[in-house]
This record gives structure tokens, C-alpha cells and sequence, in this order.
């Protein structure tokens, strides 16, 4: 599951920031995707988070609606980007930060996609190893989750960041049939309107 909707009134993006926390709406939506987990009627044994505010905070009615307690596990963090505490459209017309996009591929102005695809892997493969008898809820970021996506899709890992099908509060579902991961599900229970999702690296 990706956080709910970060309080960023200006509009930054706020990677691995301190001091990001969710919005209201963020709270209601964190709770609207629990909710919904809680209707599919799945049991779900164990809950994981990524160390940052906003999915601590995203976790926490998992907590009052299953009764777990999350465990934090860095690898599922939210990467690294050079463009930590800017707005994105300044950042860009700026020539002296052109030089972080001469690899979008990797990409160069942040953490390469394929070292968070492989720690979401490691991630997830230890929880799915780990659970006893149910599901395991991830909480996660918008990024993490987009490129493992593709790298279970079979799809090269470069995208534009405008075209993640990775809503706020949006649960992405994966399955290890056989030892290979298979993605079956994505689902968007949050209202999103008048969200504000400007933030993500």
C-alpha cells in the first residue's frame, strides 16, 4: 500500500525529508484502505512500513483494525533524489540542475532503480517467507512500488514519473506462486478528491 496524502503546503517533494506527516485527508485515507483490506476478508498475519512519517502514520489503523504492530524495515523507503526540498518546475528551467537528468534510465538524479527493485524484493520475499497463514501489508511509496510493478511486469524500469498507476492509498497486491512474483490486483479504495500528490520522487 502507498501513504495517504502528505501535508505539503509547499508543494516540495519531500523524499526522504523529516516533518512530512499525512494531511487530514491523509488520515482519512490511510483508514479508507484499510477498510478496505479488512473486506476482503483475507487474514492478514503481519504489517511492515517504511521508517518515514507519512507511512508510520498510514499504518496505524492497519494497527487498530487488525491488531498489528508495524515493523519498520529501511528497505522499503522511499530512494533517494537530489531534488529533495525543491518544487520540481523551478528545479527543472534551473541549467546548473540539468546535469542530474543526463541518465534518466538509472535514473541519475536519485537512488538506480534497480537497487530499489532489489530491496523491495529482499523485502517482500522476507515477508512472504515469514507470514503465517495470511497476508502481509507493506507500506510503502509511490516510487518502491511503480518500478516493482515493472519489474514483475517484465517492463524495463525507465517511465515517466506523470504516467505511475500508484494513487495515493492505493493497494498494489502480489503473489509468489511457484517462487516468481506475480502481481493480481490494484485497487484504489481512498477518495482522492482534491488530493494533492506532488511530492513523490
Amino acid at each position: 500500500m502507498r501513504h495517504g496524502e502528505v501535508d505539503n503546503p509547499g508543494h516540495v517533494l519531500y523524499g526522504r525529508l523529516p516533518g512530512f506527516g499525512l494531511s487530514p485527508a491523509g488520515h482519512r485515507m490511510a483508514r479508507q484502505a484499510a477498510d478496505y483490506i479488512a473486506g476482503l476478508d483475507r487474514p492478514v498475519s503481519s504489517l511492515v512500513c517504511s521508517p518515514l512519517q507519512r507511512t508510520r502514520e498510514s499504518s496505524r489503523p492497519f494497527t487498530e483494525v487488525f491488531g498489528l504492530e508495524p515493523t519498520v524495515d529501511e528497505r522499503v523507503i522511499e530512494p533517494t533524489n537530489v531534488f529533495e526540498g525543491k518544487q520540481m518546475a523551478k528545479a527543472l528551467v534551473n541549467p546548473w540542475n540539468w546535469r542530474h537528468l543526463r541518465k534518466p534510465a538509472l535514473p541519475s538524479w536519485g537512488e538506480p532503480y534497480a537497487e530499489v527493485i532489489a530491496r523491495m524484493n529482499k523485502a517482500m520475499t522476507q515477508a512472504w517467507e515469514a507470514a503465517d497463514g495470511g497476508d502481509v501489508v507493506i507500506v510503502s511509496h509511490q516510487l518502491p512500488i511503480w518500478v516493482t510493478h515493472l519489474a514483475v511486469a517484465g517492463l524495463p524500469a525507465r517511465h515517466d514519473p506523470r504516467a505511475r498507476r500508484c494513487a495515493l492509498s492505493s493497494v498494489t497486491s502480489f503473489e509468489m506462486p511457484g517462487g516468481t512474483w506475480t502481481e493480481i490486483a490494484y485497487a484504489e479504495p481512498a477518495s482522492l478528491a482534491g488530493a494533492t500528490d506532488v511530492g513523490a520522487v
